[in-house]
């Protein structure tokens, strides 16, 4: 009997997350290609053949897929509240699952990261407190500054929830294995949970305890939905993402962490350091949130190979997500494990386009040919 399954690295081997089986601990990390289609925001051919390149991935989340026209806030990102967005999303899964791999929806609310030529009726983006964001977002016309969002009353927000509950319901009938909220990068989730974006002094402001309510409401009612064995969530406790920022960060992340492993989630999913760049931007115990997690903890951000597999043998994370290297290289996992050369991403075909940058990357099979 061969001992290569013995002497495989951890990285490789399986794991369940919840009631997902899992045939590896590579995870592809959420990234925003903006290539749904134009007018329905709906996912097409392009998106199924993407996604299906990298199926051999442990686990797919999905780019960010808005939860109602309020909660978009780039331009062609696709969306999961119309029957439109809900098949072409089947075509998707269904492409993935051919091939053996396993796929999760991001569901997402960008709050104030929009533009008025975004939102319905071209209406101000919404968010916790009237801060601007000192960010740029992409529109028809290319780049562009946010727009000045206005505050949400209390009475608006259970209607927020439950379309996060819908959008987890409608992720479901499309065959998504599951869902991941997406609570970072200075989108809504993470405006409520830091001060410098949460100014409220009504029960959803202030203190720790009223900052995570609505964070939590979202995750009662999507595991209410869906079930918490199919259920994760994203965060970036110290990324300046978006111009957000926390006066302590350790304080409201433990706290939301202990909330969360009380909840029984399938998986947390962290940004460890700046969204995209250096990991020590500012100083945090991630291992107090692993401790504090019963569920799978997935770590994020410029990991490489030797990292990767080093901080899975040692415990510290069940599994690694990766992005960039995603882009570039559709079989990512198989590189990995026989530590070929990778291909480089092209910056200018990240966001719009066609296949350029998106579906044409060669598999290591195809380079040999």
């Amino acid at each position: 009997m061969s001992s290569s399954v013995e002497t495989l690295p951890k990285l490789f081997t399986p794991l369940t997350i919840g009631d997902i089986a899992l045939s590896n601990r590579v995870v592809m990390a959420p990234l925003t290609r903006n290539r749904a289609t134009h007018g329905s925001d709906a996912p097409n051919a392009l998106n199924v053949e993407y996604y299906r390149q990298r199926a051999s991935a442990g686990l797919i989340i999905s780019e960010g897929t808005q939860i109602s026209q309020q909660g978009q806030g780039y331009i062609w990102t696709p969306g999961i509240y119309s029957e439109a967005q809900v098949e072409g999303w089947k075509a998707v899964t269904e492409a993935v699952h051919a091939e053996g791999g396993k796929i999760v929806a991001q569901i997402w609310h960008v709050g104030r990261v929009s533009h008025v030529s975004l939102q319905p009726g071209n209406k101000a983006p919404v968010a916790p407190s009237a801060v601007a964001a000192r960010t740029k977002t992409y529109i028809e016309s290319g780049f562009a500054e946010v727009s000045q969002p206005r505050a949400l009353p209390a009475e608006e927000l259970p209607g927020i929830v439950a379309d996060y509950a819908r959008a987890a319901e409608n992720a479901r009938k499309a065959g998504f294995d599951g869902i991941e909220i997406h609570g970072a990068n200075g989108y809504l989730i993470d405006q409520f949970l830091k001060d410098g974006t949460n100014q409220r002094t009504d029960a959803y402001g202030g203190s720790v305890e009223n900052r995570v309510r609505f964070p939590l409401e979202v995750v009662d009612a999507v595991t209410k939905a869906i079930g918490k064995g199919r259920v994760g969530i994203r965060i970036s406790p110290v990324s300046p993402a978006n111009g957000i920022s926390d006066s302590d960060p350790q304080a409201v992340f433990g706290h939301f962490v202990a909330e969360l492993g009380a909840r029984g989630l399938a998986f947390l999913h962290v940004v460890e350091g700046a969204t995209g760049g250096p990991r020590d931007i500012a100083p945090f115990d991630y291992d107090a949130l692993r401790k504090a997690f019963k569920g799978a903890y997935i770590a994020n951000n410029g990991f490489d190979r030797e990292t990767a597999i080093a901080a899975v043998e040692s415990g510290r994370a069940d599994a690694i997500a990766f992005g960039k290297a995603f882009i570039a290289n559709p079989d990512l996992v198989e590189r990995l494990e026989r530590n070929a050369p990778l291909n480089t991403p092209q910056a200018e075909t990240f966001y719009g386009g066609d296949a350029r940058g998106y579906t044409d990357y060669p598999a290591l099979t195809e380079k040999a040919a």
